[in-house]
């Protein structure tokens, strides 16, 4: 089950990697004949960006519509009508503001359609992966160890159990399992000479979704934030201060794995406060975060 879950989340990343890539070429089809549609939608990403240009794929067939097929379109995709939009509808039929070179237009057009309509099949095959990964991670046994980190999600979090897997055995101390996420460097030294590069080494799965998770908990966790924060402030990088994160966060995520335990923010702060961590210090004692739920990142997320 587990390797299952493994493979379906592998998958789900590598599509949404070629869903940026066509969203990617989708934008840049637009700009050499179609912009002002390109920017009445700023989430390239959204389905309703793909069936404008399914509707009305030239500038001509947009300026030709009548204003209740254009509106009909905007209630069909819940986009209220707006005066920003009622702007627009009455812009699209301004010849001025669509001048496109008449061939660039036909060619780039039948591009955009078919980019359009690969798309849409491809975000229907991503929410049936996401059905069977939700079904399948729902069954685990470590679901709820996971599900509780915050900033983690459903996405996250499967990915996670997915990559530890259930063999407690597998990660005898922390240093294995963050040399297997990739979140230590790997140095090299020999008379005089000693060199510290990222280690490349690891399982690239588990460390891009660790930085991922890293970057989610700046919003839903007070010590994540502060530690960030001071990083920075020491001189790290924005790369650099999330792997760091990402080396704490797995330690306690490894110690809650093995001892089948939850996350408890309270606890860990008072752990820090007991020990005078320095981090203790840099922390409001207002309240702690309640783990936020975060569907992606646009891995995009």
């Amino acid at each position: 089950m587990t390797r299952e879950l493994r493979l379906l989340c592998r998958d789900e990343v590598t599509l949404i990697q070629e869903r940026t890539a066509l969203v990617n070429r989708w934008q840049a089809t637009l700009k050499e004949y179609y912009p002002l549609a390109l920017e009445w939608f700023s989430e390239a990403s959204c389905q309703s960006a793909w069936d404008f240009i399914l509707e009305f794929p030239t500038p001509e067939a947009a300026r030709k519509a009548k204003r209740g097929k254009l509106t009909g379109f905007l209630k069909k995709h819940h986009i209220g009508i707006s005066p920003l939009w009622v702007k627009r509808i009455d812009q699209v039929k301004t010849e001025s503001n669509w001048q496109a070179d008449p061939a660039t237009e036909r060619a780039k057009s039948l591009l955009a359609i078919s980019l359009s309509k690969q798309l849409r099949t491809l975000e229907a095959n991503l929410k049936t992966y996401r059905e069977q990964i939700e079904a399948l991670f729902a069954r685990l046994p470590d679901k709820d160890i996971f599900t509780s980190l915050p900033g983690s999600g459903t996405k996250i979090a499967s990915r996670l159990a997915a990559e530890l897997g259930q063999d407690r055995n597998r990660f005898p101390d922390d240093m294995s399992l963050l040399c297997h996420a990739g979140v230590v460097p790997l140095t090299s030294a020999s008379g005089k000479h000693r060199s510290v590069k990222i280690r490349w080494g690891c399982n690239k799965h588990l460390r891009n979704t660790v930085y991922l998770w890293s970057f989610l908990t700046l919003e839903n966790c007070t010590w994540a934030r502060a530690f960030y924060d001071q990083a920075r402030q020491a001189g790290q990088n924005h790369a650099t201060a999330l792997r760091n994160l990402g080396r704490k966060w797995l330690k306690i995520l490894r110690r809650m794995w093995q001892d089948h335990r939850t996350y408890d923010e309270k606890k860990y702060l008072n752990s820090l406060e007991k020990h005078g961590s320095p981090l203790a210090k840099l922390i409001e004692p207002v309240s702690i975060v309640e783990p936020k739920q975060n569907s992606m990142i646009t891995a995009e997320a």
